[in-house]
């Protein structure tokens, strides 16, 4: 018999930190107690957590993770790399926001809905990956697509929230918002995220560009969502796009299919997928879903006139819960389950 498990969250000063401590008191997930690590410059502020306690913000260059049960990384790919397999060696199972270890043989890449059953035992590296925020949605709708009808190919064009580039995204639309209307000769913001500036505006790049002229997060899509459905062949298409929203991802998704698609029959098996809702009447939006942030919203579901093989939707879901924290929460509640995840007596 174990307790509550002992977490530390790494990166939980954040926009992705901040939701998984909402989500930590909504669902009820039971902890022995909560440690609240970032950088140096955050360390020593007093900051609520889930059951009325209080934690004092540790620096992570100099914080100890034995007695760590549960470690959750989401600051940041190069600081996942130096300091999750340390956390990882001090007994915590990890679960990493980035993707410094979506790729890791030893590191198995989950979305639960998904390929759960991997979490029965715990993996070699000690870390499990959770997906880009654009890939958990698509992965749960092409499961039971897959299963029904077999893929052929995925053409995918994203329509990226600027809280997928953290607080300071949201911050920076927020502000370039305001001196546009102010001013709308008014320059880019100098050093901004978004290239161009994001405000009134569309940019079709998100992470940096690959020599093949596609950028890593469209890699990152194929890559991971091939490995998810363990589909090592699939062909798969994206280009993503940040727009001036600032929370929730949506995507247009063009599924050719091995077997002939009634539109109506694939609505049905959508709704049948746990946490997911398919919109019969209109289409969700990034504002139409904020009263359902915790199920990924399906419309649109059409298949194309001259091909039946053609099925053709539109998602939505809220990047910082279902894209990021609640899938790691998720994680976590699946691997207690399975026993591999102790805690304090």
């Amino acid at each position: 018999m174990t307790g509550a498990p002992r977490i530390a969250l790494v990166g939980g000063t954040g926009a992705v930190g901040r939701t998984f401590l909402e989500l930590i008191a909504q669902r009820g997930f039971e902890t022995s107690s909560i440690r609240l690590i970032a950088s140096a410059r955050s360390a020593g502020q007093v900051l609520p957590v889930p059951g009325g306690a209080e934690a004092v913000v540790e620096d992570l260059a100099t914080c100890d993770f034995a007695g760590v049960d549960l470690a959750f990384f989401s600051a940041g790919t190069p600081i996942s790399a130096e300091h999750a397999p340390r956390a990882a060696a001090a007994g915590a199972l990890v679960v990493d926001n980035t993707n410094a270890f979506r790729m890791d043989p030893d590191s198995p890449l989950v979305v639960p809905q998904v390929n759960g059953h991997l979490l029965a035992e715990r993996p070699k590296s000690g870390i499990v990956a959770n997906p880009n925020c654009s890939t958990i949605p698509l992965a749960r709708l092409l499961k039971p697509i897959q299963e029904r009808y077999g893929l052929r190919r995925v053409t995918v064009s994203t329509y990226q929230a600027a809280s997928g580039g953290g607080q300071s995204g949201i911050d920076e639309l927020r502000a370039d918002t305001a001196a546009r209307l102010a001013d709308p000769a008014a320059p880019a913001p100098g050093n901004s995220r978004f290239g161009p500036g994001l405000a009134f505006n569309v940019v079709p790049a998100i992470d940096r560009f690959l020599e093949h002229g596609g950028t890593l997060e469209e890699q990152k899509m194929r890559q991971e969502s091939r490995r998810i459905l363990g589909l090592d062949g699939l062909d798969l298409t994206a280009t993503c796009v940040r727009v001036p929203v600032v929370n929730g991802h949506s995507e247009a998704v063009v599924i050719d299919t091995e077997r002939a698609a009634d539109a109506a029959e694939v609505a049905a098996l959508l709704a049948g997928q746990e946490e997911v809702r398919v919109w019969t009447e209109g289409f969700p939006t990034p504002r139409t879903v904020t009263d359902q942030p915790d199920l990924v919203h399906v419309g649109r579901v059409r298949t194309d006139p001259e091909n039946a093989n053609r099925l053709l939707l539109w998602l939505v879901a809220d990047n910082l819960r279902i894209g990021a924290a609640l899938n790691a929460l998720q994680i976590a509640e699946k691997a207690v389950s399975h026993g591999i995840v102790g805690g304090a007596l």
